[in-house]
């Protein structure tokens, strides 16, 4: 019994870091599943799939990964190099989704569609909008001297809270993209939802690590 035990913690650790693995493959191998379909510079079209996707699936859940007690690529650094890696990673991610929807809005344009009129678009929106808060608000954080009198441990809470919110914002707006007729038109049947997984699970991953980082914590430290 006690033998039990002492292997279950290694046993959790093990199956951990093997899922923080699969979401780097995943989300890998879903970023070069999409630029291979889209072909960018086929088309003005053809860089707002591929753009969104390395912004939210690649750029933003590698940034998430790297605090990943079990699965990080740069587990023995500090918390403080990590931190400044995950906020360039995010200035990366909101790039990208810039460029991704400025590409899309100019597209519209030039085709006289109306714009942000689907769920996609508008969640899309939201995502973008979002992380760029995020990347803004991460500056506090990385210079505490900012903002003198606030909680550092009150300020990670509230950034990771709204961290994910946006993070399943832009997960969702994929989501939503991999229900367009483009999309569809290519990519059916099982094939489909073998290719939706990849957002979902890394989706899944993600908040089962930013939950058990910060939001299980019964108490604020001040």
């Amino acid at each position: 019994m006690a033998q039990v035990l002492e292997t279950e913690p290694r046993i959790y650790h093990y199956l951990r870091a093997t899922c923080g693995v699969a979401v780097h493959v995943l989300c890998l191998s879903f970023t070069v599943f999409i630029a291979a379909l889209a072909r960018p510079g086929s088309s003005l079209f053809s860089w707002h799939p591929f753009l969104m996707t390395l912004a939210f699936s690649f750029f933003m859940t590698e940034a998430l990964l790297l605090f990943s007690p079990h699965s990080s690529p740069i587990q023995k650094f500090s918390h403080k190099s990590k931190a400044r890696y995950h906020w360039i990673l995010q200035c990366l991610c909101v790039a990208c989704a810039g460029l991704g929807l400025a590409a899309i809005s100019y597209n519209k344009h030039l085709n006289g569609k109306p714009h942000f009129s689907t769920w996609h678009g508008l969640v899309g929106l939201l995502a973008a909008c979002g992380v760029a808060a995020q990347s803004a608000g991460g500056l506090p954080l990385l210079y505490h001297r900012l903002v003198k009198g606030w909680s550092l441990a009150r300020l990670k809470r509230y950034h990771a809270v709204s961290g994910l919110l946006a993070y399943l914002l832009g997960s969702s707006s994929l989501m939503l993209g991999m229900c367009s007729l483009w999309f569809t038109a290519s990519v059916h049947g099982a094939s489909w939802y073998l290719v939706a997984a990849c957002p979902v699970l890394s989706a899944l991953f993600i908040m089962s690590q930013v939950t058990n980082a910060y939001m299980a914590k019964k108490a604020l430290r001040p």
